[in-house]
């Protein structure tokens, strides 16, 4: 009778209960609640949803080769450095913030106010953040090393963007609010698309065996867009010099030259430098210089 109690097999708890009575939770179920909590805690979840409001934002053509590029710059050390004193290669660590702050910049254009406003916030922010030694704010030398480098990215001519430059920079030592470092942005990035239309334009005027233009057509076409900057007086934002160029329509343009052509008078040639110059002249007199 032993020998048949000790074959008897032990009556396992009933499945999906614990010893208590209560239910337990699957092991499928608990693997899954773990996995999506460790992506909460190292911050991957965040960092996803982040990456897709960006995508919302920007729209860009190519969304995966967007976030590709999002990820890359993800990469970089973060401006913020948590008390562990200042990193090694101060100047390694400031071009790490200038281009991730221009990164930032450039994930949606100007003309998408919100999104564009709210990068150029954020690039305040990747330049602004203090480490042990240095107080939060940003100085007129970071401010204005990233002008250039957008100017410069840009391959805008040197001496078509420095007189904007020299507009709208400030002092090394100067304290930047965000409102001068979101026009100081915005500046730029409309400058450089202003002188891209301007060169369209020289390549309507340029003789593709001479390489220049005539100066009395290329002069038709700078007093135009002249006019049409002057009819924008009461714009404010450098977004809305670039309106004027509605006026610069085949219609006008060909009137213009039609005149200089009817004028006879003797003419030299114009190259493209001195054309994009001279555009851009007419677009930063109309900025007002920062301070």
């Amino acid at each position: 009778m032993a020998a048949v109690e000790k074959r008897r097999p032990a009556i396992a708890p009933a499945a999906g209960f614990t010893d208590s009575g209560r239910p337990s939770m699957s092991r499928a179920a608990a693997t899954v609640e773990s996995e999506e909590d460790f992506l909460r805690q190292v911050g991957v979840t965040k960092m996803l949803r982040a990456a897709l409001l960006k995508v919302l934002e920007a729209r860009p053509e190519e969304p995966i080769s967007f976030l590709a590029h999002y990820f890359e710059n993800m990469g970089l050390s973060t401006p913020a450095n948590g008390g562990a004193g200042e990193p090694p290669g101060q100047l390694l660590l400031q071009q790490q913030r200038l281009g991730r702050a221009l990164w930032h910049l450039r994930l949606a254009h100007h003309s998408q106010r919100t999104a564009f406003n709210n990068n150029v916030g954020v690039a305040y922010e990747c330049l602004s953040a203090s480490g042990r030694k240095k107080k939060p704010g940003l100085d007129g030398r970071t401010y204005s090393e990233l002008l250039k480098r957008i100017c410069r990215d840009g391959e805008a001519p040197e001496e078509v963007v420095a007189p904007l430059l020299h507009k709208i920079q400030c002092r090394d030592h100067e304290a930047v609010p965000l409102d001068v470092f979101r026009t100081g942005m915005l500046t730029c990035f409309v400058l450089l698309e202003f002188v891209a239309r301007a060169n369209a334009l020289y390549q309507l005027l340029e003789d593709p065996t001479l390489a220049v233009a005539d100066r009395r057509m290329g002069q038709a076409v700078l007093d135009t867009l002249e006019g049409a900057l002057q009819a924008s007086n009461n714009a404010t934002a450098p977004a809305h010099y670039l309106e004027a160029g509605s006026l610069l329509g085949p219609d006008n343009l060909a009137l213009a030259m039609d005149r200089a052509l009817v004028a006879r008078r003797p003419s030299s040639p114009m190259t493209r430098e001195e054309f994009l110059q001279k555009a851009a002249a007419l677009f930063i007199a109309k900025v007002k210089p920062v301070g």
